[in-house]
């Protein structure tokens, strides 16, 4: 059994400034949770595979091409591979949302 802990994890260093910590990281799988301040947000993505978003706490603004939808906690949203993404948060409180790539990314997401 491997048991990894979000407060254990060293907060990775992205272009979009902000805390993410690496939750797994194979060969099949990449999972960050990543934890948005009221106003915070992701800068606008391409990611070359599959990923989903499960919020754990809060209510973020999921953004995937043209759609938009603030989501509850315990929401999963699917975003195809190469399209434009991003999440925000325009709440008044903390959103903790897991990140899961499918398969790893072999090559780096594009930060428009």
């Amino acid at each position: 059994m491997v048991i990894t802990t979000y407060k254990n994890q060293v907060v990775k260093d992205t272009p979009h400034k902000i805390d993410v910590r690496e939750m797994y990281n194979k060969e099949s799988a990449q999972a960050m949770l990543m934890a948005l301040q009221p106003g915070e947000s992701l800068k606008p993505h391409k990611t070359p595979v599959d990923v989903f978003f499960f919020v754990v706490e809060g209510r973020p603004t999921i953004h995937i091409g043209e759609e938009s939808e603030v989501c509850e906690a315990d929401t999963l949203v699917e975003s195809p591979a190469d399209i434009v993404h991003y999440i925000s948060n325009s709440s008044s409180s903390i959103a903790r949302v897991l990140v899961v790539k499918a398969p790893r990314p072999t090559s780096q997401t594009r930060v428009l």
